[in-house]
């Protein structure tokens, strides 16, 4: 195998298939990075799991196929000079060559990679920034507790021209709905896709338009030449929407960013995961943390309440990762009791807002 590569298109592709490189592979033929070299250039990783791919253009003298070190070859083109990559195969050596400097990486045997899976049938397609803010707003409430594996996985349900995406950890529910472009009209799937792929697939294809696939036990997701496919979980999952319509009585209006502003300055003399307490009143809101050990911080700020004035207690960062899912200049909670969870929704909306956050109070102390 020989071929010649623009050296930023490659450190590019190497860091992004890189990215679904197992932190501790079952077997070490897992840790590779294959090169397949034809018409173009196809960089690829599997471990049984997740597989991702990237295709670039490249110069190519001697097709072939070669398996490298994944995360050797991605800090090796990451440092490498402006120039022209290189890579010629010389028995159980690759050979890297840009301008002035060589690398002879010992290759791993080929014919051990597994087979990589195909991308499941094409169901439909959403612009790569919905996706990404979609993601980005239900992700913060799964459970990184591997032993419930409904809890780290986001639920996704397809109906015709809508999408919607949801995660929990028993905690929270985080909630939203986006339209894109289904390929049949009347599309209805269901998936429980892991969450930690589905933020790295949201970082990354942010910049273009992302297309969803669905197969027996698999999703896909591809964008401008790249490609992931990940292993779905079991499909059970809580009946989210059934929690996110109750009546709420109390209803106070503020502005997005001063709030999570004033919070994380309370929340200073806070010791980890304790209480921050609001106290809603006729026109304000007295925000409280600490009392502890290190010291106690307040303060107030305009709120616009609806209904009988309230004092009700949430863990900080519980409250922090629905607020910071809020897109509008004005977020909204809906209250009910001081025992009972709030919602957190978007303003202005409408009577089934897109995000919907739903977060357990704490006991006043």
């Amino acid at each position: 195998m020989k071929f010649q590569v623009n050296r930023d298109v490659l450190a590019d592709a190497v860091a992004w298939v890189a990215r679904a490189l197992p932190n501790r592979p079952a077997l070490p033929v897992l840790s590779g990075l294959l090169l397949e070299a034809d018409d173009d250039l196809m960089l690829s990783v599997f471990d049984y799991d997740v597989s991702a791919r990237a295709s670039i253009e490249a110069d190519v003298a001697e097709p072939g196929r070669v398996l490298i070190p994944g995360r050797i070859l991605a800090e090796i083109t990451r440092s490498l000079p402006a120039e022209p990559v290189e890579i010629v195969t010389s028995g159980s050596e690759a050979v890297l060559t840009c301008g002035s400097a060589e690398f002879g990486l010992l290759t791993m045997p080929v014919e051990d990679f597994p087979t990589l899976p195909s991308m499941p049938p094409k169901i439909g397609a959403v612009g790569g920034g919905v996706f990404a803010s979609a993601v980005g707003q239900v992700a913060p409430a799964t459970s990184r507790d591997e032993t419930l594996p409904m809890l780290t996985g986001v639920r996704i349900d397809i109906s015709g021209e809508t999408v919607a995406m949801a995660a929990t950890d028993r905690y929270r529910i985080a909630a939203r709905e986006f339209g894109w472009r289904p390929e049949e009209p009347g599309v209805a799937a269901a998936a429980m896709v892991p969450a930690r792929v589905l933020v790295e697939v949201a970082k990354s294809l942010r910049g273009g338009e992302v297309s969803m696939a669905l197969g027996d036990g698999v999703a896909g997701f591809e964008s401008v030449g790249r490609s992931t496919t990940v292993r779905l979980l079991d499909e059970q999952f809580i009946d989210y929407r059934a929690r996110l319509t109750d009546d709420w009585s109390i209803r106070a209006d503020l502005r997005v960013a001063p709030f999570i502003s004033a919070i994380k300055r309370v929340a200073l003399v806070a010791e980890r995961n304790t209480a921050v307490r609001l106290s809603f009143s006729q026109g304000q809101v007295l925000i409280q943390a600490g009392g502890g050990d290190i010291g106690r911080g307040t303060e107030v700020m305009e709120a616009e309440l609806s209904g009988d004035g309230i004092q009700i207690a949430f863990q900080s960062q519980w409250l922090l990762d629905g607020l910071a899912g809020v897109e509008t200049e004005f977020v909204r909670l809906n209250m009910e009791s001081p025992s009972r969870p709030a919602l957190i929704t978007e303003v202005p909306g409408d009577a089934d807002p897109a995000f919907r956050y739903l977060v357990m109070s704490l006991r006043l102390t």
